[in-house]
């Protein structure tokens, strides 16, 4: 239960490991709470035909409809120990009581606020840089913070980057390479290429940016970035700005981009580009021989994904 997307996500994702571990066969759903019928609640919660166990995720449960968050609480009250389940809640008063009830009835909770002052931030860095087994200077620290911003994806992705890097030892100097010549292409700018389909225009923007020294993982993280805001968006009924900023908890300029981006794509076009987006995540961090060329087949493939899947195909081969 969090506003923090990055430390909501990584919750499920341990959560996600764990289960695996222990059951390698597990069967897996993931269910947004705006607008879910308690019928299909009820088809994933119930004891499975074929045994084994399963993991279901609720996301957005601060969105739950009355005779949702009724079902979900009944449930609580008698899970089944075959089946692990776990909600996510986006923080505020909403539905709040939901989450109390799931506590009363033996639930963990995962708190995830929101990582808003600077201080917090460069303590997130400092944390992230010891857990890729690195030490950074606390000037370096407070110099990643002001050239990234408040976005954890990217001063997570940053400073794994920087550990890799500068053989785990970061300071200030550090932090200048690393970000030298990267104000002019970004990730980011990659990544709007892709997501419109442009496919010359998307290498292009590619290669200048490695060109400029944009790190792989942060090139990878803007696209992936990209393809989830763009699915969060395209999944939901609304098209008011203002109202997905509230569902989602982005800020309006964001969701009026994504919206824009995810013109031309279909639901299960965007499923299979997260799927590539998470393969380019392991990529950049090692799985690939060449980091450079791993970027280059995903951004290749997520274009063709948009024009043989999408409603944009015309435009698509540009």
């Amino acid at each position: 239960m969090g506003e923090e997307e990055l430390l909501r996500s990584r919750a499920v994702s341990a959560v996600r490991a764990a289960v695996f571990a222990h059951h390698e066969d597990a069967e897996e759903h993931e269910l947004a709470a705006s607008g879910l019928p308690i019928g299909q609640l009820a088809d994933v919660l119930a004891p499975s035909l074929f045994g084994g166990h399963r993991l279901v995720v609720v996301t957005g449960v601060q969105e739950s409809a009355g005779a949702l968050a009724d079902a979900l609480v009944s449930y609580a009250k008698d899970p089944d120990p075959d089946l692990t389940l776990v909600i996510v809640h986006f923080g505020g008063k909403r539905n709040e009581a939901l989450v109390k009830s799931f506590r009363s009835a033996g639930a963990a909770l995962d708190e995830c606020p929101k990582v808003s002052s600077i201080g917090d931030r460069i303590a997130f860095v400092r944390n992230e840089v010891r857990q890729a087994g690195g030490r950074i200077a606390p000037d370096a620290a407070s110099a990643l913070v002001d050239a990234i911003g408040a976005d954890l994806r990217q001063l997570s992705a940053a400073a794994s980057q920087l550990v890799s890097d500068f053989g785990g030892s970061v300071d200030a100097d550090a932090v200048a390479r690393f970000h030298h010549g990267q104000a002019e292409v970004t990730g980011f700018t990659v990544a709007e290429r892709v997501l419109v389909g442009d496919r010359a225009g998307s290498i292009e923007m590619l290669r200048w940016a490695l060109q400029r020294g944009v790190a792989h993982v942060l090139i990878a993280d803007a696209i992936a970035d990209g393809v989830r805001t763009a699915a969060r968006v395209a999944s939901l009924s609304s098209t008011n700005p203002g109202e997905l900023a509230r569902i989602l908890k982005l800020p309006p300029w964001k969701v009026k981009k994504a919206q824009a981006q995810s013109r031309g794509w279909s639901i299960d076009g965007l499923q299979q580009a997260i799927g590539v987006a998470a393969e380019l995540n392991a990529d950049v961090k090692g799985a690939a021989a060449s980091a450079d060329y791993a970027l280059e087949r995903a951004v290749r493939r997520i274009v063709t994904i948009r024009a043989e899947t999408g409603r944009g195909r015309a435009q698509a081969g540009r």
